[in-house]
């Protein structure tokens, strides 16, 4: 951030960085201007919320770990604490083996869908925006349909091709989006862009379909990772998604002031020294690459991205200071406990994550439209 827009911001005339008398808007001369800091009740509850969800995800499963045992093995690993497991070798199997990479894995997860999902709102000014809007599922699921039919050619790999193809698959979705998304010379605006990965997520959906007709028996697996789970989580794929996860949530915690500043517009934002264009594109950049590590570990998982955002709109305000971090935190512990729900409702079977997130989502996908379409 520039001199001229730190002067701007340290006299309120940011509309979003500011709150007058707890609301957004325009600085009056009378009333006294509090910085829409993040507060300590939200980020304890941000928190707390995380805490119970990863204490319920480690003592709920099939096997049947009595709690105390399994809290007591957690507390035996850490150095502060000098405690005594009495949980049994294949308990602690199951909680260090099964359990807690999929907590993890769903925390990392969810955590990375809800900051994109808000950032894209904020970058497109659209509330309806989610983490899948240029390409990123339709590229994903093609990659993940490739490596599935041709699981036998690829099986002399080191590694899984699975979450390989399908985070190349979204990426590949993502540039050509971006590459058909030029409006004007090297330019790229937000509506150009949406409707580029209208037109990518088209055709690669297409060539899915086209590739499952000829692989009919490949469906089942097809249609089980496209509604997405959490249910083969291990260690492995936590090491795959992590540092691009890490990489990505940095970058977009670090620009939570310039959404608010790309929030009142690119004229307006250009006259305090930011560089809209530049800044959109970073932040694009950043949701969409974190966005693709994470659909390629978890399969497609829909709403988080737009539960979570305005869940924490409703609670904190709308200034995007307070809504990408305590997006982190609350999107973390809302996958985690969908994961929950997904593995017990109807256990010992387990229903697919992403039907859940959409049994949550759906409804509340339509009160955000009917709010969006009151405001427009």
């Amino acid at each position: 951030m520039t001199l001229a827009v730190a002067s701007e911001v340290g006299k309120g005339k940011v509309p979003g960085l500011f709150d007058i008398d707890g609301t957004a808007g325009l600085p009056g001369p009378a009333p006294a201007l509090v910085p829409t800091r993040l507060r300590a009740v939200h980020v304890g509850a941000g928190l707390a919320f995380l805490l119970g969800a990863a204490i319920a995800s480690l003592l709920i499963g099939p096997a049947d770990l009595a709690p105390g045992a399994v809290l007591g093995e957690i507390a035996s690993k850490l150095p502060i604490l000098h405690v005594h497991s009495s949980l049994s070798a294949t308990g602690a199997v199951i909680i260090w083996q099964l359990r807690m990479p999929r907590l993890v894995l769903g925390a990392l997860v969810g955590a990375m869908l809800a900051v994109a999902g808000a950032s894209y709102q904020g970058v497109f000014s659209n509330p309806l925006a989610d983490p899948y809007l240029l390409g990123v599922a339709s590229g994903a699921g093609l990659g993940a349909t490739i490596a599935i039919v041709d699981r036998s050619d690829l099986g002399h790999l080191p590694v899984d091709p699975l979450p390989l193809a399908a985070f190349a698959g979204a990426v590949l979705a993502v540039a050509a989006t971006f590459a058909l998304g030029r409006s004007r010379g090297t330019e790229r605006s937000p509506a150009s862009l949406v409707l580029a990965g209208v037109a990518v997520a088209a055709f690669f959906t297409a060539v899915q379909t086209f590739l499952q007709q000829q692989h009919t028996p490949s469906l089942a697996v097809v249609y089980s990772w496209i509604l997405g789970g959490l249910s083969t989580a291990g260690w492995g794929q936590v090491e795959l998604v992590l540092p691009y996860v890490g990489a990505a949530v940095v970058v977009l915690v670090a620009c939570r002031r310039l959404l608010d500043l790309l929030n009142v517009g690119d004229e307006e934002a250009t006259s305090l020294g930011l560089r809209a264009e530049r800044a959109r594109l970073v932040i694009i950049v950043a949701a969409t690459l974190g966005t693709a590590a994470a659909v390629a570990v978890s399969g497609l998982i829909g709403f988080v991205g737009i539960i979570v955002p305005h869940t924490i709109r409703l609670i904190a305000g709308p200034s995007y200071r307070r809504i990408i971090p305590l997006s982190l935190l609350f999107g973390a512990g809302f996958l985690v406990l969908a994961d929950v729900l997904a593995r017990t409702v109807l256990s010992p079977e387990e229903i697919p994550l992403g039907v859940v997130t959409a049994f949550l989502g759906a409804p509340f996908f339509l009160v955000v439209l009917r709010q969006a379409r009151r405001l427009g």
